[in-house]
C-alpha cells in the first residue's frame, strides 16, 4: 500500500491517476460518496482491493481500520491513499497501518520538473512558486495564492487549530513570511502577535503538518564549537510567501529586502524536493555557531558532509568562500564537497569545490 501526502494542489491526484491508470478512483471530499462508503466500508474496499486510489482519505477516519483488515485479508492488495493533511492522515496511518505502507511526500513542482519554463527570470520563478496550476493553466500567482490562503489556511488550518481570533492568526502567518530563512524565535513571535509561546509552537506545528512551512534543523555534530540549536523557518512554496509579504509582481520583488532570503528558500526547498521525490527522508541542516559563522545548507551522508553557500548575487566574489573554508578546516576530510549556489551564469566544478547557478545544481 502506498500513502501519498503533500500540500493541496501539489499534483498528488494527477500523479496517482497517471501512474495507476487502471485503478478505481474515489475522492472522500465528496460528502455524498463519503456517506455511501460509510455504510459498509469493508465491502466497498474489498470490491476494489486490487487497485483503488482513495483521495483525501483522512476525511473518513473510520476507513483506516477497515483498510487494515482488507490489506491483511486480500492477497496482492493494491491501495493508494492520498491526503493533504499530514497530521490527520499520518496519525491514522501510524495507528492502523504501521508496517503495511510506504509513504511518498509530494511538494509543488521542482525547477527540474518545470523543464523549459525554468528559463524564466529568477524573480518570476520566485513569485510563481511551484504549484502546477500556475504554470500549466496560467492561473495568475496572486489569484491562486489568494484562494489558497482564504480556502485552506484561514478555513481548514484555523479550524484545526480552533483559532478564535482571526486577526492574530493573520498577523502570525504574515510575520512568519517576514522571517523566511531566519532562525525561528517563538518568544519574539508570541510577543508581536500577543499570544503565548505555547500557542505559537502549536501554530507552527500545524502549519508544518499542513505543508505551509518547514523547519531546517541546525547541524549538531560535536565539533567543539558552540552551535546554535534553533531551526530556521522556510515556506513550502515561495509564491505563497511572496503573497503573504504583499509582493504583487516581479518589479516589487526585485527591490524587496527579502529577495535573497526567498532565493535561499527556493534552493533549500529544491534539495528537500529532491529527497522526497526519491522516497528519502531529509538529511539537510544549516551551520551556525555563536560567532555567527553560518553555512546556509549542510547535507550529511553518513560520515560525509556536503556544504552549500547560497547567494542571490549574479556575480561571484571570493568572500563567498570564507565560511566554507572555515568549515573545511573544522571538519577536515569529512567535508568532501563545497559549493557556492548563486544567480550567476558562470558554472565551474571540481571534486571539492563548485560554483553553480541555482537552476543547475547537481544533487547528491
Amino acid at each position: 500500500m502506498l500513502v501519498v501526502t503533500g500540500p493541496r494542489q501539489s499534483g498528488k491526484t494527477t500523479l496517482c491517476k497517471n501512474v495507476f491508470k487502471d485503478y478505481h478512483y474515489i475522492n472522500l471530499e465528496d460528502l455524498t460518496l463519503r456517506e455511501q462508503i460509510a455504510v459498509s466500508p469493508k465491502t466497498f474496499l474489498a470490491q476494489y482491493a486490487h487497485g483503488i486510489i482513495v483521495d483525501e482519505a483522512q476525511q473518513l477516519p473510520d476507513i483506516f481500520s477497515f483498510i487494515q483488515v482488507v490489506v491483511d485479508e486480500t492477497p496482492n492488495c493494491h491501495l493508494v491513499l492520498t491526503g493533504s493533511s499530514n497530521f490527520a492522515l499520518m496519525e491514522k496511518v501510524t495507528q492502523s497501518l504501521a508496517g503495511r505502507s510506504a509513504t511518498l511526500t509530494l511538494l509543488p513542482l521542482s525547477i527540474k520538473e518545470l523543464g523549459n519554463l525554468s528559463s524564466n527570470s529568477t524573480d518570476t520563478l520566485l513569485i510563481n512558486g511551484g504549484y502546477p496550476a500556475i504554470w500549466a493553466k496560467k492561473i495568475p500567482t496572486q489569484d491562486l495564492n489568494r484562494q489558497y490562503y482564504n480556502t485552506y489556511i484561514e478555513r481548514d488550518v484555523r479550524q484545526l487549530l480552533k483559532v478564535k481570533d482571526l486577526i492574530k492568526f493573520q498577523i502570525f502567518i504574515r510575520l512568519c513570511a517576514g522571517r523566511v530563512a531566519t532562525e525561528l524565535n517563538a518568544s519574539a513571535l508570541a510577543n508581536e502577535v500577543g499570544v503565548s509561546v505555547h500557542t505559537i509552537i502549536d501554530w507552527i506545528s500545524v502549519l508544518e503538518a499542513s505543508y505551509i512551512i518547514f523547519r531546517l534543523p541546525p547541524f549538531y555534530r560535536n565539533v567543539g564549537k558552540r552551535l546554535v540549536k534553533t531551526p530556521k523557518l522556510y515556506f513550502c512554496d515561495t509564491g505563497l510567501a511572496c503573497f503573504l509579504l504583499g509582493i504583487d509582481n516581479e518589479k516589487q520583488l526585485a527591490l524587496h529586502p527579502l529577495r535573497g532570503a526567498l532565493l535561499e528558500n527556493t534552493v533549500v526547498l529544491e534539495f528537500l524536493k529532491h529527497r522526497y521525490n526519491r522516497g528519502k527522508l531529509p538529511n539537510l541542516f544549516f551551520y551556525r555557531d555563536k560567532s555567527q559563522r553560518e553555512i546556509d545548507l549542510i547535507q550529511e551522508f553518513g560520515n560525509e558532509v556536503y556544504a552549500y553557500e547560497i547567494k542571490s548575487a549574479r556575480s561571484f566574489h571570493k568572500d563567498f568562500l570564507k565560511n566554507l573554508v572555515f568549515l573545511k578546516q573544522l571538519l577536515g576530510k569529512s567535508l568532501v564537497s563545497t559549493q557556492v549556489i548563486y544567480d550567476g551564469e558562470h558554472n565551474s566544478y571540481s571534486n571539492e569545490f563548485g560554483v553553480v547557478n541555482f537552476r543547475k545544481v547537481n544533487f547528491k
